[in-house]
């Protein structure tokens, strides 16, 4: 690649970039542009586009089942019954209402897109807060950064976690393992903060009006059969990779996807049609054309610059190393969206390690799965900054941006600074809970 085509890819993608950041077009048509300008200067080559499409395959198929999933389960009524219950539970309170949305958000989001589960689950927040008299949008901008952080309880909880396991070949029981429990402290390390951040909300006691009659579900059948399919996929999550021919997320999403449509399609309750139309087809799109931008960042050749650079500061420290991810990863996911950051952090770690000798140079294929148990810290420490940093800003992640439209839809349009005023501190408090979290591995690999 000649300099001119690397000064040109540097400044397509920071083109394509600050102009997402800053909402001056469609984020999916932003991109497109970027990858067509690549293709027409010979930047980008047909086996590009395919390598790059190859490797995201796995983080849009899950995607894809789980929002298949969950516009089932939007059509069985069981989410309207939910709100109904969490509104009593509440009893009046607004300490109860915050913590019953931690707990109400979070199992969800362990298993389904983040983004879409806001969709079906902020009209419930919306209407609890009313019934209880206070503002929703505090408690829509928690759900957003509740949805995002209970990603790193499972390996298909966010596609950054996914795409950072899979290329190291983690399976769903290793990430339950490994992970899982830093993500349950991240997750939790809130909530001390929100009577600080949210003290009129959390002081908030109100009586409820006795309880209506819960209306009925319409096709019990249906309602039941969902959730067979939703507890056949996260089934296969747990235990697909033990079967004779293991079955991976994605595929294991795709297959309950399927059940899914065949659901929908047999009981007659909604259409196909209607199912296939309401998928974030834009996030997908979006997210496959950032996968192809980053290919074109990866021919330049700076990645493995930087890598050296890595070297050259850090040598084989491995420790410092994690803790500058957890932050940089961090800064950066606040600010872009988090998949191509960590998609380009990926092929830069690996490289690194690789300099510093510390796995083969085979390391840098595809399939390569023999890594020392330190350099799986490493990789953790990119997780835990790439799937929380987007809590930080609006724009750091797609759950923040529904979550901000939902609130203008009903009335409350969502400020900067004002996600900034909650965000950041919670953003800061969870990547130093997780450096500690990361440093416990580093010392449990060294036992």
């Amino acid at each position: 690649m000649s300099d001119f085509q690397i000064y040109l890819t540097l400044a397509v993608f920071a083109a394509v970039i600050l102009i997402i950041a800053f909402n001056l077009l469609d984020m999916a048509v932003t991109t497109l542009l970027g990858i067509s300008a690549l293709i027409a200067s010979g930047v980008l080559k047909p086996a590009d586009i395919i390598a790059a499409i190859d490797t995201a395959s796995g983080s849009l198929l899950l995607l894809f089942g789980g929002m298949v999933v969950a516009q089932t389960l939007s059509n069985t009524g069981i989410f309207e019954r939910i709100g109904a219950i969490y509104l009593q539970a509440t009893r009046g309170s607004g300490k109860r209402f915050l913590l019953l949305l931690v707990a109400l958000v979070a199992p969800l989001c362990a298993m389904l897109p983040n983004a879409t589960t806001v969709v079906l689950l902020a009209p419930i927040i919306i209407r609890v807060a009313v019934a209880l008299e206070v503002d929703f949008v505090a408690p829509l901008i928690l759900t957003a950064i509740i949805s995002n952080s209970a990603g790193l309880l499972t390996l298909v909880g966010d596609p950054a976690t996914f795409l950072v396991g899979s290329s190291i070949g983690m399976s769903f029981g290793e990430y339950l393992r490994t992970v899982s429990l830093g993500g349950l402290i991240a997750l939790l390390a809130p909530l001390p903060l929100l009577p600080v951040l949210m003290p009129a909300l959390w002081r908030t006691q109100r009586t409820l009006p006795p309880p209506e009659a819960p209306k009925p579900i319409e096709r019990p059948a249906f309602v039941v059969l969902a959730l067979m399919v939703l507890i056949v996929m996260v089934g296969l999550f747990l235990f697909g990779d033990r079967l004779p021919s293991p079955i991976v997320p994605p595929t294991a999403a795709f297959i309950a996807a399927s059940l899914a449509l065949l659901l929908i399609e047999a009981g007659r309750s909604g259409s196909v049609e209607g199912i296939i139309r309401d998928i974030d087809w834009k996030t997908l799109m979006f997210l496959g054309g950032i996968f192809v931008l980053v290919q074109a960042i990866t021919k330049t050749g700076l990645l493995e610059a930087l890598a050296l650079h890595l070297y050259d500061w850090f040598g084989a420290a491995l420790v410092p190393v994690a803790l500058c991810l957890i932050a940089g990863i961090g800064l950066l996911s606040s600010l872009l969206a988090n998949i191509p950051v960590v998609a380009a952090s990926i092929v830069m770690v690996k490289a690194y390690l690789v300099t510093a000798e510390v796995v083969p140079e085979a390391a840098l294929g595809a399939h390569f799965s023999d890594w020392p148990s330190a350099t799986i810290a490493v990789f953790v420490a990119m997780m835990f900054g790439a799937t929380l940093g987007g809590n930080a800003t609006l724009i750091g992640a797609s759950a923040n941006i529904v979550a901000v439209g939902v609130s203008a839809r009903n009335g409350r349009p969502v400020r900067f600074a004002t996600w900034l005023r909650y965000g950041v501190p919670i953003t800061v408090c969870q990547l130093l809970v997780s450096a500690a979290y990361v440093l416990l591995l580093f010392f449990w690999a060294d036992r």
